[in-house]
């Protein structure tokens, strides 16, 4: 089986700026203060933040990610999952790409690509890889309901 790949546009009334900031530059704080009934710790293992520095996130799992690339000036982010508590059994990698443009109404479109690497000639279970897209998009409205009900956090 080749890499699976997934592309996602979802709306937001949150400026294209603030979501960046929250979601990439300051995410390692923000989402476990906002949602930390789902996301209790963000741990820099290795590097400074930017491209090349390896993170440990503490969901109900534990995850390594590796982040690629982060366009401050164009609110774009890549980052890969190297890493899984309980491991990963047929995925070598899961890579995401994650651009924030801004939308006619002053909100901001986030366009996102999810590409899952398998192991060898392993199989990827779709259903698991859409359960855990539907649970990206829990936390994703959760952390948006808050940004919309607090708007003068994280300006």
């Amino acid at each position: 089986m080749g890499v699976l790949t997934f592309q996602k546009e979802t709306a937001t009334a949150i400026p294209p700026a603030k979501m960046f900031k929250v979601f990439v530059l300051e995410a390692d704080t923000a989402i476990p203060s906002i949602v930390p009934q789902a996301v209790k710790s963000v741990e820099i293992i290795e590097g400074n933040g930017g491209p090349g520095t390896i993170k440990k996130t503490t969901f109900a799992e534990v995850y390594k990610t590796k982040v690629e690339a982060v366009d401050k000036d164009n609110f774009k982010n890549s980052y890969s999952i190297i890493e899984a508590e309980p491991k990963l059994d047929v995925i070598e990698k899961i890579s995401y790409e994650i651009e924030i443009v801004a939308s006619p109404d002053g909100g901001s479109i986030i366009k996102s690509t999810s590409k899952y690497f398998p192991k060898g000639n392993s199989q990827i279970n779709e259903e698991q890889v859409k359960t855990g897209a539907e649970k990206a998009l829990g936390l994703f409205k959760a952390v948006e309901a808050y940004l919309l009900a607090n708007p003068d956090a994280y300006n």
